[in-house]
């Protein structure tokens, strides 16, 4: 009886609250303008054996970050493909008179760690530590940058570590569509040659490491940046201390490689796979150019944000894969769209269908004012939130200077991305992905994926090819 009467009594609470009309939605924010930006004040200067330096003082906490770029890496390499990178494992080793363990133990003690990274821009050392010990994590930098040992009885195991790494690669999807991808577009250049094969990485030796070293490194190939809270005086002392008598070595490499044109479609067979992974990519405005800064605001809006276009459609809407997403890879000389995604095997052709169509229907019609506005927003706070920290603001300043753009370039990239017209948007895409121009690489099980690609009728009369990896 009492649990009827609570039923009832529930029932004629419920009754009147269901016919309660919800208030309307109130209409979203008006999206507001990024504030302007301005790279904190620095001071840029050269040490007589022509090695670049930049100081920036920046933020409050008592942290400093140093990095030391120097212009050799994958590109420098030749035909020894990775070579470079385990040059850049040896150097973490044993530099001065630390081993590898001493070297960690030192950038523990002045509250960081220490990293070596080798990638086709060069190889990059980087400290951080706190404000105190600024001229102690310099002469760290300067020891693991001039002073490697490259002892032998560690040489084996960090090549077997690469052979891991290696095999690891090879075994992914997406690492195969990007050396097909590579390959095609850059041939013998050194972009083109990602992978070594096995036997290739197992045949170096360690005297190869210490002449790789010796015949790239050096200080015209070096920039040194610092930035975060630091005495300036004390600073310059050890950067004079640690770098002033390193030998000037050989002059930045240039090495631009001429891009090969499309159509055309590479296919990578994997037999069972339950997921194809597709990469489309064009060639792009090189960085600083006219077409540069529209060309990143329609990257957003097309595919290269989570709330882009592409996304919306074949994620939210279709479910075809989950991370889609499109990048503008900027290099010295040249520069490359690409979208990149992982779908499932039974709609890798549908998939490809609606990329096409996001592209084409954006090359024929300007977005709606609203549309185009967030996603310039959307870029310009990006933007700064990658200048944020100390790290971050040195990786913005490094790639400024190894892509050759002015001084001013990351003050003025704010306003010119506001600037960019809602037309742009339109004219970046016709002007940078033309139907007709494509390079289209497709990884998967192409007994099934095949025949879903000769459907497309931006396929049709595509010249395509089967590869094959290392």
């Amino acid at each position: 009886m009492r649990r009827s009467i609570l039923l009832a009594t529930l029932a004629l609470v419920a009754a009147p609250l269901a016919a309660q009309t919800q208030p309307p939605a109130l209409p979203a924010p008006p999206i507001g303008a990024p504030r302007p930006y301005a790279v904190p004040a620095s001071e840029s200067y050269r040490l007589p054996n022509g090695m670049g330096v930049t100081l920036v003082p920046y933020g409050n906490a008592p942290k400093v970050t140093v990095m030391l770029k120097v212009y050799a890496g994958n590109l420098e390499e030749g035909r020894d493909t990775w070579l470079s990178d385990l040059t850049g494992d040896m150097m973490k080793e044993g530099a001065g008179d630390r081993d590898a363990a001493a070297l960690a133990m030192a950038a523990a003690g002045m509250g960081g760690n220490l990293g070596v990274q080798v990638s086709y821009g060069g190889t990059s050392i980087n400290m951080s530590g706190l404000s105190e010990f600024a001229p102690q994590a310099v002469a760290l930098v300067g020891d693991v940058a001039r002073r490697p040992t490259f002892p032998a009885d560690a040489f084996a195991r960090v090549r077997a570590n690469r052979a891991r790494s290696l095999t690891q690669a090879l075994a992914q999807p997406g690492t195969l569509a990007d050396y097909a991808l590579d390959r095609a577009t850059y041939g013998d250049h050194p972009y083109g040659r990602t992978l070594p094969t096995p036997a290739q990485l197992d045949g170096y030796t360690l005297d190869q490491v210490k002449r790789f070293y010796a015949a790239n490194f050096g200080a015209r190939r070096a920039h040194l940046y610092i930035a975060g809270r630091f005495d300036a005086a004390g600073v310059k002392a050890a950067v004079a201390k640690a770098f002033a008598d390193w030998q000037p070595g050989p002059e930045r490499l240039s090495l631009v490689p001429t891009p090969a044109p499309g159509p055309r479609v590479l296919l990578v067979d994997r037999p069972g796979a339950p997921q194809s992974t597709i990469r489309i990519a064009w060639p792009a405005p090189l960085a600083g150019s006219a077409g540069d800064i529209p060309l990143q605001a329609a990257d957003a809006l097309l595919g290269g944000s989570f709330s882009s276009r592409i996304t919306r459609n074949i994620r939210e809407d279709k479910g075809y894969t989950y991370s889609p997403y499109s990048n503008i890879t900027q290099r010295p000389g040249i520069s490359a769209w690409s979208f990149n995604a992982d779908v499932t095997t039974a709609v890798t052709g549908p998939s490809l269908k609606e990329v096409f169509h996001e592209i084409r229907t954006l090359q024929a019609t300007p977005p709606a004012p609203e549309e185009a506005a967030g996603m310039r927003s959307y870029n310009a706070g990006l933007f700064v939130l990658r200048n944020s920290d100390s790290g971050s603001l040195i990786g913005q300043l490094a790639t400024r200077d190894a892509l050759g753009l002015p001084a001013d370039w990351l003050d003025r990239y704010v306003p010119a991305t506001m600037a960019v017209t809602d037309a742009q948007f339109s004219s970046a895409i016709k002007e940078a992905l033309p139907l007709d121009r494509f390079t289209l690489v497709v990884v998967g099980d192409l007994a099934k994926v095949k025949p879903q690609l000769d459907a497309l009728p931006e396929l049709k009369g595509v010249p395509v090819e089967t590869v094959t990896v290392p």
